[in-house]
């Protein structure tokens, strides 16, 4: 069993806290590792390495930051069984699926980082007062502290660090408590392709993550996971008056018409909402079907998901929820239930050894039920009746959360309103979850601010200088 250590300055060293965790794979319930619980020296260790380092990172330029992030993609590919093994080991995620929707698409982003790393954006230089000449420098903020989930451990990783260090930030980084391994493969990989300290982890539990958001030297903090979590980092980073990059939880609505084909809508509706166990911010969790083909939409629902598999087998399309604490609260709300909803299928643990959870289809629920209204993060999914096009965009927005949603018909008009309409950051239309590097990945409301890929996550990680000199 693998005693675990942080990574700083370019070495793994053992963290001074006292305190320790076990990490658990959740397809045994067995304690696969042991992690150190940092405290505030091991914080202030990290942080001193990422800010000696920064002056020469903030001058490399961009084509030498770019062959890094090029260097470190390769690596990252070349890796890609050893970073499988460590998730895994963690996650209880399905190999195959780690190794193509993480590890081979982190790599290709880590690539779109590395290429938009030498095309800052701003505005032309140019005379806008007599005599004067204005001119927009963008510039990295500095130390950023980023703190990342466990239901996408490598791949958040690589979300965070990509236009961090792309813009010419350096970065202490505190991956989940549950699932820190392939992070700290990732740690290793920069070994020789970033200068010692550029990149730091520091190991621990949710009081670790306090004394980053709350350390005087990061002038960023950023983090995905859920809105408490998000009002906690929001919180404790206001008192030294830090920028703060949230990407927190969703409830994403799936608009359903009846002009759609109802048995390979619904098919890939399920393959939506029980990706990666639906541990999935963007997730299709809300189906939102007309009332015309609500009773036949329900039952092809019910179809897919009895076709989906799940337990310790090589045909699972899902693998386990991820610890002990989170299966415990899918049950609970599955089983918590108001009488007028209906179970149609699943609810239930799949064997006795692992958390994994069944496929549920949940009908005949309301608007304002929990399951409906609150951020389940398993494989759930509710079905709801509308009659009109603005009863569905009510049911639709009516959540605290903004992240995705999606609408399916044929009609090009119908398409383009819920387009519009939809209040979250991500609107598909006839398809849900896809993400492509070049796109921003973001949400609204109590979903966040601050955007995930494309260029505008590198503006995030930018500061505007205005520089005017005298003719």
């Amino acid at each position: 069993m693998a005693t675990l250590q942080n990574f700083i300055d370019g070495d793994f060293v053992d963290a001074s806290g006292t305190g320790a965790l076990d990490v658990v794979d959740p397809r045994t319930e067995q304690v696969v590792a042991t992690s150190p619980i940092s405290d505030a020296s091991d914080v202030d260790r990290a942080m001193a390495a990422a800010a000696a380092a920064f002056p020469g990172w903030k001058a490399a330029t961009p084509s030498a930051r770019q062959k890094a992030l090029l260097a470190l993609a390769d690596a990252i590919e070349g890796a890609s069984d050893r970073l499988v093994e460590a998730q895994v080991r963690n996650t209880g995620q399905v190999a195959s699926f780690v190794a193509t929707e993480e590890v081979a698409v982190g790599a290709d982003q880590m690539r779109f980082f590395a290429g938009a790393a030498r095309d800052p954006r701003g505005l032309t230089s140019g005379e806008f007062a007599e005599g004067l000449t204005s001119q927009v420098r963008r510039e990295p903020i500095g130390v950023v502290a980023q703190v990342t989930p466990w239901n996408y451990p490598l791949m958040m990783a690589l979300w965070k660090i990509g236009p961090a260090l792309a813009a010419g930030n350096t970065i202490v980084l505190k991956p989940s408590d549950t699932t820190p391994e392939s992070t700290l493969v990732l740690a290793e990989l920069t070994r020789g392709i970033l200068p010692d300290g550029v990149f730091n982890v520091v190991l621990g539990d949710a009081s670790t993550g306090t004394l980053l958001t709350e350390h005087p030297v990061p002038g960023l903090v950023a983090i995905t996971g859920s809105v408490r979590a998000g009002r906690a980092v929001a919180t404790s980073g206001a008192a030294g008056l830090k920028r703060v990059h949230l990407e927190l939880g969703g409830k994403a609505p799936v608009v359903v018409f009846p002009d759609v084909d109802i048995e390979a809508s619904a098919q890939a509706i399920c393959e939506a909402g029980f990706f990666n166990a639906g541990q999935d911010c963007t997730a299709a969790t809300r189906v939102i079907v007309h009332r015309s083909i609500h009773d036949e939409f329900v039952d092809a629902l019910v179809k897919a998901a009895e076709s989906t598999v799940t337990g310790p087998n090589d045909e699972a399309f899902y693998g386990p929820l991820n610890n002990a604490r989170h299966f415990a609260a899918v049950t609970k709300a599955v089983e918590g239930l108001p009488e007028h909803a209906t179970i149609r299928t699943g609810g239930f643990r799949v064997g006795d050894t692992g958390f994994y959870f069944a496929p549920t289809i949940i009908a005949d629920v309301k608007q304002d039920d929990d399951i409906v209204q609150n951020e389940t993060f398993g494989p759930v999914l509710t079905v709801q009746a509308f009659d009109t096009d603005d009863e569905a965009l009510e049911l639709a927005n009516g959540v605290r959360y903004a992240l995705a949603s999606s609408v399916w018909t044929e009609n090009h008009r119908v398409a383009q309103r819920f387009a519009r309409d939809l209040d979250f950051g991500c609107v598909w239309i006839n398809t849900h979850i896809p993400l492509v590097a070049e796109m921003p990945h973001g949400g609204f409301k109590e979903s966040g601010y601050g955007k995930d890929l494309s260029a505008y996550s590198i503006d995030d990680y930018t500061r505007i200088k205005h520089v005017m000199s005298a003719h």
